[in-house]
């Protein structure tokens, strides 16, 4: 499961050039110097994944909360088909600014400090950048959000979350350097299976949650000493 959030994080960065793209671009690097301008890039996603990975662990959190009760199963079959849901539904049914008009409103501190980082060339600056930009509104984090709320562990959550951002690591700097890398044919396509992947890794949730015995896929629900035990009362 944790592998799908890398593919989830690659086929999906084509989305994340449309949103982080422009903040990307806007980077104060050192284009004279390719070594200190590639550090300054990879600092810049450090910061992303730290961003990425508290949030991961909150929601791994939120998932193993519902866990204890004996719902993980049902969660994970909840979030995949939820993930479907999402993706089937018209845009025009749904549409992602819906929750990412009022979260940006919320955000409005957070957007002014990311653009008066934007300014700066400190050395810490990058690492700045990367961890207000990992906190602003995005339709593709909140898919991958779902699936660490799924994995119903903070940890897991949180490791879920960066390998998601790291996925996306490959086609944001190549695209720093050198804009026109990718043809809009090839973009286009890779745009077209997105949708399609998100699919499969809610199907994947889904048969995770049926308990199926498929090792490392589907494995049966392990019944804990707490949900089994019963409280057994003695008469005097």
């Amino acid at each position: 499961m944790l592998a799908s959030a890398l593919a989830l994080g690659f086929l999906g960065s084509l989305h994340c050039l449309g949103m982080c793209g422009p903040i990307a671009f806007m980077l104060p690097l050192d284009h004279d110097n390719i070594a200190k301008k590639t550090s300054q890039v990879f600092i810049y996603h450090f910061g992303r994944m730290l961003a990425y990975g508290s949030i991961g662990i909150v929601f791994g959190f939120l998932g193993k909360g519902l866990s204890l009760f004996g719902m993980q199963q049902k969660l994970s079959i909840a979030m995949g088909v939820l993930m479907i849901i999402l993706v089937l539904i018209p845009s025009k049914t749904f549409n992602a600014n819906i929750i990412s008009k009022p979260v940006y409103r919320w955000l409005g501190k957070l957007k002014s400090k990311l653009g008066a980082e934007l300014k700066k060339k400190t050395p810490d600056t990058f690492l700045t950048i990367g961890f207000l930009n990992g906190f602003l509104p995005c339709g593709l984090v909140y898919m991958a959000l779902i699936g660490a709320l799924a994995v119903g562990n903070p940890w897991q959550g949180g490791l879920y979350m960066i390998l998601f951002g790291m996925g996306t690591i490959p086609l944001m700097t190549a695209t720093v350097f050198s804009r026109n890398l990718i043809g809009n044919a090839i973009k286009s396509r890779i745009r077209k299976l997105i949708p399609v992947f998100v699919i499969l890794i809610g199907a994947l949730f889904i048969i995770r949650g049926m308990g199926l015995g498929i090792p490392y896929v589907s494995p049966k629900q392990v019944q804990t000493p707490m949900a089994s035990s019963t409280i057994e009362c003695h008469q005097p």
